[in-house]
C-alpha cells in the first residue's frame, strides 16, 4: 500500500494515501515513473530500484487500470533499441502529485512541530 509519510524532528508523522479508481498511487509508484523517465526504460528503472521487471510492470499496469489511461508508453526495439517513457498524462500526474505533497508538507509542519514539542515520547519518559 502506498503512503505519503511526513516525519517531523522527533516522531510525529502524517500518513496520506491517494486512492483513485480502485487503486492506490503513492510515493513508490511515483518514484517508479520518475525512474522510468530518467533511465529510459522499465527494465533499467526496475534494476535501479531493486525491483524485478515483472513487479515494475505490475505496478505500472495497476496505475494504468486505476487511472483509466496509460502513464507509461513503450517503444518497440529497433536500431536504437526499445524503451519507455511517461505519457503526457503520466508526467502531469507526477507534477501535480509532487505539488500536492509540497502543499501538505508546508501545511502539516506547524502541527507536527507542535506535537513534537508537546507529546512525550517513550525515550523522554524513560529519562524522568
Amino acid at each position: 500500500m502506498a503512503r505519503r509519510e511526513q516525519q517531523s524532528g522527533h516522531g510525529a508523522s502524517l500518513k496520506i494515501q491517494l486512492r483513485v479508481g480502485g487503486g492506490v498511487v503513492g510515493p513508490g509508484k511515483v518514484r517508479l515513473l520518475e525512474t522510468v523517465e530518467r533511465e529510459g526504460g522499465i527494465s533499467a528503472a526496475a534494476k535501479v530500484m531493486g525491483l524485478s521487471y515483472r513487479r515494475a510492470w505490475y505496478l505500472i499496469d495497476t496505475m494504468n487500470a486505476a487511472l483509466g489511461q496509460a502513464v507509461v508508453e513503450t517503444k518497440v526495439g529497433g536500431e536504437g533499441g526499445g524503451g519507455a517513457s511517461m505519457t503526457p498524462f503520466g508526467s502531469e500526474l507526477v507534477r501535480r502529485y509532487r505539488d500536492a505533497l509540497g502543499a501538505v508538507d508546508r501545511s502539516a509542519k506547524p502541527f507536527l512541530d507542535w506535537l513534537d514539542e508537546n507529546v512525550e515520547t517513550d525515550a523522554e519518559a524513560d529519562d524522568d
